[in-house]
């Protein structure tokens, strides 16, 4: 993969489509070159119950992927808001009866900010996934205007869903990077997915980053 900006917003196309894992490819790369770059996601959805508290499911994957060591106070401010229905952030919060704020997102983003020197935000589901009644995640990307790389996926489908997310995250005047294909499924990729990376690069006028190819023993990890 390219060289990115250190600070980055990864999104992506849909929900499941591969954010976590390519945002824990991009801090191994990162740490690996000397960054002290460490994980935020500021809105966990479906979260599992561990001695009472609610477990960020992402965050941890990413902390174990990549062998990073922190503190119970960064794991809060890597994920400021945390719930159990597995259901848009929007629906999350109101199940829980609580408000999320962009403020406490802000304010954590930059205490974290403070302390390392890269910080990668993982977006909940897809671009325009509504975080509270009014605003969705393109309005957080556009607060904390991080250069964006979007996730999708390479199969049969994929050209809509990624060029519609393509005009939104440009339409909000983001500096969008590119474009990283996550594989979901056993096999190499055919005339279906090798046309899709160039009908998106060249419809888009975007760049394709990179190709994670699948990988069972990962998915078996992220899936725990």
């Amino acid at each position: 993969m390219e060289n990115m900006a250190n600070d980055l917003f990864i999104t992506g196309t849909d929900t499941g489509i591969g954010k976590t894992l390519a945002s824990a490819v991009l801090l191994a790369s990162l740490r690996k070159s000397g960054i002290d770059a460490v994980p935020m996601k500021p809105v966990q959805t479906g979260c599992s119950t561990r001695k009472g508290k609610l477990v960020a499911q992402d965050i941890e994957f990413v902390l174990n992927f990549t062998g990073i060591k922190t503190t119970a106070t960064d794991r809060k401010l890597m994920c400021p808001y945390r719930f159990k229905p597995a259901c848009s952030p929007h629906l999350a919060a109101r199940i829980a009866r609580k408000t999320i704020s962009f403020n406490r997102i802000v304010h954590s983003f930059k205490k974290l900010y403070r302390k390392h020197q890269a910080v990668i935000v993982e977006g909940a589901g897809g671009v325009l996934v509504p975080i509270n009644g009014k605003k969705t995640m393109l309005d957080l990307m556009k607060i904390l205007r991080l250069p964006v790389i979007l996730v999708a996926s390479p199969g049969l489908g994929t050209i809509n869903h990624a060029l519609l997310s393509i005009r939104e995250i440009k339409r909000a005047g983001l500096d969008l990077k590119g474009v990283i294909f996550n594989q979901s499924k056993p096999g190499r990729p055919g005339y279906i997915e090798k046309d899709n990376f160039q009908t998106i690069a060249a419809l888009g006028k975007i760049k394709i980053l990179g190709f994670i190819p699948f990988n069972s023993k990962i998915r078996s990890r992220h899936s725990s």
